[in-house]
């Protein structure tokens, strides 16, 4: 049996479902590869100003740029507000600028940035294809073990890197971005951070060597995992029987064995107030009759004479 029904745009309703997947990748070879795709850059503060692109160092595992423009197009984007005008390193507090720097929580924020001459920060690029609408935040982790003992780099969900839980960078959810931005010492980042704290000249916590972000972005013991962010989208079809529609079937084996081609002779117990048609399919059909979707029920629903059968179709795209 087929029969037609007109849906209505109220039957139909369109809403956003988000899903996630862990991507893992070990070494260089595989974070910037084929499958990767992970461009790693290395920023740094030359002060160079007449443009020499037979002396401008490049930095780039994939795709090459200028250090000194990596350094630059970062610390505009996404720190210049956080910058003193006097030009000192990175402070707790907005201070100027014409960017949004793309703030990832409403909290009381704060951002560091080396200025001084011959600066570094490191930038891990993580493609669209990989992160989708965002990186998940509290899911990034960057790992090296050349250092003698490894050393972790995780993000707090707040739109901060942190090593040893110092603030040692950003990261960019919505953009794939991960920037480093100094080798998390509690001297660095604002100060000290839950657990690290300065008395005079001393520190107490763990140091990291200085040379902490070039040798992050050049080394080839580093492990890389997040789990990205896309939101697809599924539409809901309401399809209703209502206690007077889809009563009625036109099944040959509900006929009499006698039937013939001019016959409509049914089976007594088809004819009874009691009889209900099954539904076992339903077909989505567009303006041209032409058929687009099928959805086929887990086993043969029966209609109702008393109540209303709504069945829900459900397509993602």
């Amino acid at each position: 049996m087929s029969t037609y029904k007109k849906l209505l745009s109220s039957d139909i309703t369109i809403a956003p479902f988000e899903v996630n997947k862990r991507f893992y990748y070990e070494g260089t070879a595989e974070i910037t590869g084929s499958e990767g795709g992970v461009d790693i850059f290395l920023g740094r503060n030359t002060g160079e100003i007449n443009f020499n692109p037979n002396s401008w160092v490049t930095t780039g595992e994939i795709s090459t740029e200028y250090q000194y423009l990596i350094y630059n197009s970062i610390k505009e984007l996404y720190y210049s507000n956080f910058i003193l005008t006097s030009g000192s390193n990175g402070t707790s507090t907005i201070e100027s600028g014409s960017f949004l720097n793309d703030p990832q929580s409403d909290l009381y924020f704060k951002k560091y940035f080396p200025t001084s001459s011959n600066d570094y920060i490191g930038i891990f690029s993580i493609p669209t294809k990989l992160y989708g609408n965002r990186i998940q935040p509290k899911s990034f982790l960057l790992e090296s073990s050349s250092a003698g003992s490894p050393i972790r780099i995780t993000d707090d969900g707040e739109g901060n890197l942190r090593v040893n839980n110092n603030i040692c960078g950003n990261i960019i959810y919505n953009q794939g971005l991960a920037i480093i931005t100094s080798n998390g010492s509690p001297g660095d980042s604002g100060g000290a951070e839950y657990g690290g704290a300065i008395f005079g000249s001393d520190v107490y916590g763990p140091t990291l060597d200085i040379n902490f972000v070039s040798n992050f972005a050049t080394d080839n013991n580093i492990t890389c995992s997040f789990s990205s962010s896309f939101d697809i989208y599924e539409t809901q079809y309401k399809c209703t029987l209502k206690t007077n529609e889809f009563n009625y079937s036109l099944n040959p084996t509900l006929r009499n064995n006698s039937y013939d081609s001019g016959s409509e002779e049914y089976k007594s117990f088809v004819t009874t107030d009691s009889f209900s048609p099954f539904v076992t399919t339903v077909g989505l059909y567009n303006e041209d009759q032409e058929l687009i979707a099928v959805g086929k029920l887990s086993q043969p629903l029966p209609t109702s004479q008393t109540t209303d059968t709504t069945i829900f179709i459900n397509i993602d795209r």
